[in-house]
């Protein structure tokens, strides 16, 4: 995917914690990791249609993906999905 759409992307989140296109990436990949893993998608789309990179970006972009970050020891951020 291009950096303009994900950009693009970044720009029609609506929640705010999303704040660069990174955490939307990493925030993605983690769900996608769980959808290959077997979960169930939690947007209506037809997932064999879609693959599984696609359906985790557009549940991260509705905001269906509950997260919350956390500080780490050397006073960093990371997201637990």
């Amino acid at each position: 995917m291009a950096d303009q759409e994900l950009d693009e992307l970044v720009e029609q989140a609506p929640p705010p914690e999303i704040d660069s296109k990174y955490r939307l990436i990493i925030l993605a990949a983690k769900r996608s990791k769980q959808l290959q893993r077997g979960a169930r998608p939690r947007i209506e789309i037809d997932a064999l249609k879609h693959k599984f990179t696609r359906i985790a970006l557009e549940e991260v972009i509705q905001g269906r993906v509950p997260f919350h970050t956390t500080t780490d020891g050397n006073g960093g951020q990371a997201e637990e999905a």
